[in-house]
């Protein structure tokens, strides 16, 4: 289907949904934005389950509401949208990565319902964003800064957890929905864009038992640019994609049990992911006999499968202390299969399948608190544990086949209280004792205290210590030949995180709610002392290991407000922070501070007579420094690299139909058509005119159209 064709179908769904709207009869007015979302109910780091506004620790809370209004499918459609969180996609691999505060994905954690989830490369690290649903998903919750108490090693910059759904007020929930994509400007219904569909099934048996389940099919199809796809039999440089295809499916379970003071719930997932990467070299293979070509290509296939099992049981013994206990097995696998591709007759031979990552291992984390009847006291201990084995090779093509299993173990015991001495004052300080099979014994610590004013302000304040362990890569490579020497340091020390935090955060309404404006002021300094590197160990022959050595400093300022006036709501946040990396692993390094901007805002209008929902969500990334080795130097200098800043907008209409049981979201991603932007290397007065390629962030300005129904009975 051609692109023209495209956009006059989705601009015909518009305008057809427009002329629904003049036509639907007005419907029983909803409580206004206003009147939502007024006690918001974390659980992330939390004693108990509590609002909010009672949290001592500062919990940024993205709302199913919001996840709805994005039409997001996966973390990295909501993340994007996040301040202090950028996305790094890698067309090359169809992943996804993060950073916060400028660390990368080893330095937080991904839980869901607070365990931490398995993935290619580590037990909540380095995650891959793409293959997080969020269709079952009731919450994201986010907490800033070093969390080694209450979540252990690698929390050194945050943790995100996912809240999943468990309970329903309905006898039967029954949600199909179907959502279609262009990818830039490329689509067509089987071969082009991405296609989603989903099913949703939640019943319950009594008031103690209930059961879901939902199965998920999403293909992205890739996206060509200037390709030619796999089909392209010339050896040109413009066979395959841009961005590879990827098609993914997913499987969840769930059954709950809730009597009296105790609940119990079992959650299972399977996942399944197929990424194809096809090479642009084709060996055309021409017969000068017979004046006829046999084109191949040589080709890959990545599969990954991820299981997830998650027991938790919850409730008081001898009627007192309340318990929290869960228990988890999860596994992950990549796969490769290798192969000649003959063009022309489609088919595959010389195939090769090997097994190159894996992680699997049993996890388990309780905590027990309510020890005393005071309310101005609590106290909670609990204990981690986890029991990882795997493997990994970080360039498939080099497995041999021959990775020796690792496995690691770790044994925590934490202990946090909290104390509130009068309505205004409380303080929670905290310690973990972390024993491991591979490193010495470490240790975490936290100091949190809120303090309410007289006029309705509240400070916040926090600081925290998280190591951030070796992984894998670090600890076992072994990759020597007689061109390379690139090995592990299984002496190597974890590296350690500070945080400190402070949140000014005041809330302003009318009495009837018509309006509220929450508005926060928060400042951070944190640091990571013996970050890991790979340096040079031997100069003749050249051999490289991993060494603790190197320091990073990152500070900063935001400033966020929600503004909600009736069916209007606003936000709008900034930031601005510096980071400076001590690189010792280097002769010669600069540390000086380097700045980045970021703004983000949304706005959201709701029609509750014609039942429509109307968003923008714009993020601005402004320019990024930072020092990189200066190649036209023959003694090592480092100069100063640029980013280009760049802004990333997304739109959606969201209408309702017979009495909120169909629901048409239509919307488009990237409105700025964003794809590729500029870097440059600065040093002294100039810029390197050397030949830069940029940075692929997207594949252009998307339009999307989900139809989503939802039965209760």
């Amino acid at each position: 289907m051609s692109l023209n064709k495209n956009k006059l179908f989705i601009y015909f769904s518009f305008f057809f949904s427009v002329g629904i709207l003049a036509q639907e009869p007005a419907s029983v007015e909803k409580d206004s934005m206003a009147m939502q979302n007024l006690n918001e109910v974390v659980v992330t780091g939390q004693i108990n389950k509590q609002s909010v506004d009672k949290s001592v620790f500062e919990v940024k809370v993205i709302p199913r509401e919001t996840l709805d209004r994005l039409a997001g499918n996966t973390l990295a459609d909501v993340l994007n949208q996040s301040l202090n969180i950028s996305i790094q996609p890698n067309p090359s691999s169809g992943k996804s990565s993060v950073e916060l505060f400028g660390l990368d994905g080893q330095y937080f954690k991904i839980l869901v319902d607070n365990i931490p989830l398995i993935n290619d490369e580590g037990l909540g690290n380095n995650t891959d964003l793409t293959q997080i649903n969020l269709d079952d998903i009731e919450q994201v919750e986010i907490v800033e800064g070093s969390m080694g108490v209450q979540y252990g090693s690698n929390a050194v910059s945050g943790i995100i957890n996912i809240i999943t759904r468990k309970d329903s007020d309905y006898q039967w929930e029954i949600t199909p929905y179907v959502q279609e994509e262009t990818i830039g400007n490329e689509y067509g219904f089987f071969d082009q864009g991405r296609h989603i569909q989903s099913l949703k099934v939640g019943h319950r048996f009594s008031d103690q038992w209930y059961v879901n389940g939902n199965v998920t099919h999403n293909d992205f199809t890739g996206h060509q640019n200037n390709r030619e796809g796999e089909f392209h039999a010339l050896n040109d440089g413009r066979r395959g994609y841009e961005w590879l295809p990827k098609l993914q499916y997913s499987g969840k379970g769930l059954v709950s049990y809730t009597r009296d003071n105790f609940r119990s719930f079992y959650r299972m997932e399977y996942f399944n992911e197929q990424v194809d990467r096809y090479d642009s070299v084709v060996r055309e293979n021409f017969n000068p006999s017979t004046q006829t070509s046999n084109p191949t290509a040589s080709d890959d296939i990545f599969t990954s499968r991820r299981f997830f099992n998650h027991l938790n049981v919850a409730g008081q013994l001898f009627q007192k202390v309340n318990y929290d206990i869960s228990a988890s097995y999860q596994q992950q696998k990549r796969d490769v299969e290798q192969f000649t591709y003959r063009i022309n007759s489609r088919e595959k031979f010389d195939v090769e399948s090997q097994e190159y990552e894996s992680r699997k291992g049993f996890y388990s984390r309780g905590t027990f608190s309510n020890f005393f009847t005071s309310e101005k006291t609590s106290l909670q201990l609990g204990y981690e544990l986890s029991n990882i084995n795997g493997y990994s090779s970080s360039a498939a093509i080099a497995f041999s086949g021959n990775n020796i299993a690792r496995r690691l173990e770790s044994y925590d015991a934490f202990a946090t209280a909290e104390f509130t001495l009068g309505e205004r004052f409380s303080f929670r300080p905290g310690t973990r004792a972390m024993f491991s099979s591979q490193f010495k014994t470490q240790m975490a610590h936290s100091l949190s205290a809120k303090y309410a004013f007289d006029n309705g302000y509240q400070l916040r304040a926090v600081v925290g210590t998280s190591p951030r362990n070796p992984n894998f890569d670090e600890l076992f490579t072994y990759f020597v030949d007689v061109n390379h020497d690139v090995q592990g340091n299984s002496n190597l020390e974890p590296e350690r995180g500070v945080s400190t935090f402070l949140h000014l955060k005041k809330n302003f309404f009318q009495k009837d709610l018509k309006w509220r404006l929450s508005s926060k002021i928060s400042a951070w300094y944190l640091t990571v002392d013996d970050r890991i590197e790979l340096t040079i160990v031997n100069e003749t022959p050249l051999a490289f290991q991993y060494n603790n050595i190197d320091e990073y400093r990152n500070w900063g300022t935001s400033f966020t407000n929600k503004l909600v006036h009736g069916d209007f709501q606003f936000d709008l946040g900034l930031s601005l922070s510096g980071e400076s990396k001590v690189l010792n692993s280097e002769d010669s390094f600069n540390d000086d501070y380097l700045y980045a901007l970021q703004v983000s805002s949304n706005v959201g209008y709701q029609i509750p007579k014609i039942n429509t929902t109307f968003s923008l969500f714009f993020k601005y990334n402004g320019p990024e420094y930072q020092f990189v080795l200066d190649p036209e130097q023959d003694d090592p200098t480092f100069m100063r690299s640029k980013r280009e800043g760049y802004g990333w907008m997304d739109a959606s209409i969201k209408k309702t139909f017979m009495e909120d049981k169909l629901q048409l979201t239509l919307g488009a991603r990237n409105l700025l058509d964003i794809t590729r932007i500029n870097t440059s290397s600065m040093s002294g007065g100039g810029t390197h005119a050397t030949a830069n390629t940029g940075l692929l962030l997207g594949y252009g300005r998307s339009y999307f159209v989900k139809l989503l129904y939802n039965l209760k009975i």
